[in-house]
């Protein structure tokens, strides 16, 4: 099959409307592909939120309590999408990380995906269905939730188009790519059409924050091509963007993740 995995980060799901726009985005790529699996970012400021309560209660909360509740945000976002989705007639099944097989290390608020089992998502890929998957989470192998860090989400969507040997993963950003400069600060950026995953890692050095640095370390790994695209621009037909890797066949036999440590 061929299959594509497509990330969309808060500012893509701010409001509850943008969720019918992400699902015309996923009619459309529907075209294109036989299997779809998009991972979901929480709403807007939703995990900052969670942070601020849980603040409110315990200045310094206990890590496992903490990824208890930062992890509620991305439930809320791949509800929400199964449902945009249903309600467009297409079928769609929403999954937890923990759910999809995301098999993490046991340091939480910042592990490291050892391994992911995607069993549980196979049947429905097969039977037609998108799969909506929530970013940023995972389980331990002693079964304790855990959490990716921020920018996670970039993270759990590399890892499962390894797991699935996706295509290539597309990241819907308030961004239209990668540009040369801050656009917003520098009138002459230019915006970039491809990347190295070299070229990247200098972009992220010199403080880029567009992906995190883990996602494209996984994607060399495994020579996944990444691209960045904007979602406000994707609606208006401009679906450019910015393509980061080689175009090479993968060389990987077998798929490789994170080590047990933090890079």
């Amino acid at each position: 099959m061929r299959t594509l995995v497509m990330k969309f980060g808060g500012a893509s799901v701010a409001t509850t409307e943008q969720f019918s726009d992400i699902a015309d985005i996923i009619l459309e790529r529907r075209k294109l592909y036989d299997a779809i699996v998009v991972v979901v970012s929480a709403m807007g400021n939703t995990t900052d939120q969670l942070i601020s309560l849980a603040k409110q209660v315990n200045e310094n909360p206990p890590r496992r309590e903490y990824d208890m509740l930062v992890s509620v945000g991305e439930r809320i976002s791949i509800s929400l999408l199964a449902m945009a989705l249903a309600k467009k007639d297409l079928r769609a099944v929403s999954f937890t990380g923990s759910q999809s097989g995301i098999i993490t290390c046991d340091k939480h608020s910042d592990a490291r995906i050892l391994e992911v089992k995607p069993h549980r998502l196979l049947p429905h890929l097969n039977a037609g269905c998108v799969v909506i998957v929530a970013g940023f989470q995972g389980v331990s192998k002693n079964g304790e939730i855990t959490t990716l860090g921020r920018g996670g989400s970039d993270t759990s969507a590399v890892a499962l188009g390894v797991a699935l040997s996706a295509e290539v993963v597309e990241f819907f950003k308030d961004v239209p790519g990668i540009f040369s400069a801050d656009p917003k600060l520098d009138q002459k950026a230019v915006l970039h059409k491809e990347l190295s995953y070299e070229q990247m890692y200098k972009i992220l050095e010199q403080g880029g924050k567009v992906l995190q640095k883990r996602s494209v370390c996984l994607a060399e790994r495994n020579q996944i091509p990444l691209h960045v695209l904007s979602f406000q621009e994707f609606k208006k037909g401009v679906k450019l963007g910015t393509f980061i890797g080689s175009s090479k066949e993968r060389t990987n036999s077998t798929p490789q993740y994170e080590d047990n440590a933090n890079e």
